[in-house]
């Protein structure tokens, strides 16, 4: 199932003579995320890894963070009106230990791709509390480590050479290797994918690793980080104040404007190799 991108015809206008083509376009669909049959929200994103996000948001949330709470992830057959798979609804089957969702989580509305928290019922409700701590990792890097990163986590982008159109989230290690990427029209997907990969694979909680993203940090991905276990998070915008307060709140190492050579350090910069 590949519906990552989609053709469009488009009149493109350059220096004034006016032409007719195709153009590749990133997909954008909803997708359901139930629990055990229950819905819980929905989300807009491009399709692919669709299980990864849909267990990494329950990492977010604080449902599961253990790669035994989730016992199966599978997409519900007969979700369209004629009974056929649409591919856009994932039901997430928990261990019978595993506490149900809280109600608060349960979204009446969508979460569209751009923000992940919108519909909750206070800012109190998404500090969510956390399994594990970040402030005592013994992760440090160097300044030069960091730079290349947005450099490694693009040229991996392989949909967004196609389209322009798509966010990233990538995991790396301390010495700068790539672990894991994923792509996605919202960020917070992007990152969602990541964490859910992560969970997926056993590796959960991502101790000493940093995570990338293109865009903004915002409060909701350094939410997920730390939820996740990851104790840096670099940007190659700029942060809000709240995620610099959150980050902060948790012991975590919060870079943004990561270009070029350049970087700002909001908080936790004692895990940055600084001279003087």
């Amino acid at each position: 199932m590949s519906r990552v991108t989609a053709r469009r015809p488009v009149v493109r206008i350059r220096e004034g003579v006016v032409t007719e083509r195709p153009d590749t376009l990133v997909a954008e669909e909803p997708m359901e995320i139930r629990v055990d049959g229950r819905p819980l929200t929905v989300t807009m994103r491009t399709p692919g890894d669709d299980f990864d996000l849909a267990v990494g948001f329950l990492v977010s949330e604080g449902v599961v963070h253990a790669t035994e709470h989730v016992v199966a992830a599978r997409y519900c057959a007969g979700a369209g009106d004629d009974g056929t798979n649409t591919y856009n609804v994932v039901d997430v089957q928990l261990d019978p230990a595993v506490p149900a969702p809280s109600a608060s989580l349960e979204r009446s509305f969508y979460t569209n791709s751009s923000c992940g928290i919108c519909g909750k019922a206070s800012l109190d409700a998404v500090r969510t509390s956390a399994t594990w701590s970040v402030a005592a990792d013994p992760l440090r890097v160097g300044p030069e480590v960091l730079v290349e990163l947005p450099t490694r986590l693009r040229a991996a982008q392989q949909v967004f050479d196609r389209t322009g159109g798509l966010h990233a989230a990538g995991l790396f290690s301390a010495d700068g290797e790539l672990l894991v990427v994923r792509e996605d029209v919202g960020r917070h997907n992007a990152v969602d994918k990541v964490v859910g990969h992560a969970l997926r694979s056993g590796l959960l909680p991502l101790r000493s690793t940093i995570l990338v993203v293109s865009g903004r940090a915002s409060f909701e991905l350094v939410q997920k980080a730390v939820m996740a276990g990851i104790p840096m998070l670099a940007a190659v915008s700029a942060p809000s104040s709240l995620a610099a307060e959150l980050a902060d709140e948790h012991g975590l190492t919060l870079v943004g404007f990561l270009r070029g050579a350049s970087m700002n350090v909001y908080a936790g910069a004692e895990r940055l190799e600084l001279d003087g």
